[in-house]
């Protein structure tokens, strides 16, 4: 596979975070392609780089955007969200999934009422995950500004519940699992994302 144009999946292709296979998704689906943001994101200074690009894109998208915390779905959202959280001279806490797959704050996070939030997520690809962050802290009183990703998997058509931004955006074919013509083809699956089961995301 060629070197992809854009700068962002370029630092994919270059790390050998860009997968091409059968692949299994956070949110279900199944895909020929997969975009392993850990392996971009273990790298400290291209994972400031793109924390800073995003926080850059969420200023563009809300002028005069004043954000006291950066909430982030774990596993995938924690170091992005982290590095988002530096550019914007913000906090940066995380949720996490109850026994009964609920995302909830956990550690002794908070927020306080009216507190003025952002969520960031690695990938989104049905943005499930974003939206039941989003969710978590509108229960929680807080007011979520905005929404941002470094993949948008979606084609722009994942609705979070809040108005987002993404630094590349692809237009993936995913398939249900029922009508997914790799497996129908016999081709063995890989789920190589943090969650073993799946869930939204």
């Amino acid at each position: 596979m060629s070197a992809p144009s854009d700068p962002v999946l370029n630092l994919f292709y270059e790390t050998g975070a860009y997968l091409r296979g059968h692949f299994r998704l956070s949110s279900g689906l199944h895909s020929r392609e997969y975009l392993q943001c850990a392996l971009v994101l273990q790298h400290p200074e291209r994972a400031a780089r793109l924390g800073a690009m995003l926080a850059s894109a969420l200023r563009a998208l809300a002028p005069g955007l004043s954000v006291k915390t950066v909430v982030s779905p774990a596993l995938g959202g924690v170091v992005i969200g982290h590095e988002v959280a530096r550019a914007l001279g913000a906090r940066a806490i995380f949720t996490e999934r109850d026994p009964n797959g609920k995302m909830i704050l956990r550690r002794g996070f908070a927020v306080d009422p009216a507190e003025q939030a952002v969520v960031i997520e690695d990938v989104v690809t049905t943005g499930g995950s974003t939206r039941e962050v989003v969710e978590c802290l509108a229960a929680a009183g807080a007011e979520v500004l905005a929404a941002g990703s470094i993949i948008d998997r979606s084609g722009g058509k994942a609705d979070v519940g809040a108005p987002r931004v993404s630094l590349a955006t692809l237009n993936v074919v995913a398939y249900p699992p029922e009508a997914c013509p790799l497996c129908e083809q016999g081709v063995p699956v890989a789920k190589p994302g943090s969650r073993p089961s799946p869930a939204a995301g």
